[in-house]
């Protein structure tokens, strides 16, 4: 996988508007997960989509509404844990008829009634899906709903929700990691990229990619949620779903070594890698 070829994609022609640089709407946060719907928009903004709404229970909207103004807030009926309701999942699938991707997961929780809400909307809009974080909780026992997708599905799972969602153990061995990923992905029909030290993307025809950016210090909360807000915009600018996640996890790594090379590892935390993101891109992507 050439990542230099597929970062010269994203060169914006001269006439480029927002409404060409991809409409990304991300379902996320609750009751005392804001931040994690924050770092997935901000995420998406800073990899070049031009319009990001980010879907949030009403009972936290002014929380994330009052934070940045480039992205959009956009309310949903509560649940009374101040999570997402199924109530809203027409409103939702009204507004996704207007987007180009739809990415559901972080922070979303685990509430029952919410997760019933994931359950109907993964296989229900006809969207290009990255699916992360409680989105793959949501499919625990429920692989149908996964398969009902179509292969219109990229999931980020680190090793513990990979099982939980796949079921079986994974060692810290390459081997045994890839072959897990690569089976997953072959009879599910989605790409899967499997996080971690040498994080794994594998695609339903047989192809991978070994990422080799990143450091220890990307191990903490947040990270996953900034990847997710990456490979939404990537593929909502276009990008084939193998490719943007590719070129997502090479420079969401990227960005994290960048941070640990000016703060450390210790220090390092989700939002630094957000403030690497103009850097890491800068490196890739020709202005």
């Amino acid at each position: 996988m050439n990542i230099q070829s597929i970062a010269k994609k994203l060169k914006r022609p001269a006439t480029a508007h927002k409404g060409d640089m991809g409409r990304v709407f991300i379902l996320a946060g609750s009751r005392g997960m804001t931040g994690a719907a924050h770092l997935a928009g901000m995420a998406a903004l800073r990899s070049g989509a031009g319009l990001v709404t980010v879907g949030v229970p009403d009972a936290v909207y002014l929380i994330l509404a009052k934070r940045e103004s480039e992205l959009m807030i956009r309310p949903f009926p509560s649940t009374p844990q101040g999570t997402l309701s199924l109530k809203g999942f027409r409103e939702m699938e009204r507004f996704c008829a207007t987007q180009n991707v739809l990415a559901i997961g972080p922070g979303l929780s685990q509430q029952s009634t919410t997760q019933k809400l994931i359950r109907k909307i993964l296989p229900a809009m006809e969207l290009p899906l990255v699916v992360d974080a409680d989105g793959l909780n949501a499919l625990k026992g429920h692989l149908k709903v996964l398969d009902a997708c179509r292969g219109r599905a990229i999931l980020t799972p680190h090793p513990g929700e990979f099982c939980r969602v796949f079921g079986g153990v994974l060692d810290d061995s390459d081997g045994m990691r890839k072959k897990r990923v690569l089976d997953a992905a072959q009879k599910h029909g989605g790409v899967i990229i499997l996080k971690g030290h040498r994080t794994i993307v594998a695609a339903p025809g047989g192809d991978y990619h070994i990422n080799t950016t990143g450091n220890p210090g990307m191990a903490t909360a947040g990270s996953g949620d900034v990847l997710t807000g990456m490979i939404a915009a990537l593929v909502g600018r276009g990008l084939p779903y193998f490719e943007a996640a590719c070129l997502g996890v090479h420079i969401h790594g990227l960005a994290g070594d960048m941070a640990a090379k000016k703060i450390g590892q210790t220090s390092l935390t989700a939002g630094d890698l957000l403030r690497f993101l103009p850097d890491a891109f800068k490196s890739l992507v020709s202005s």
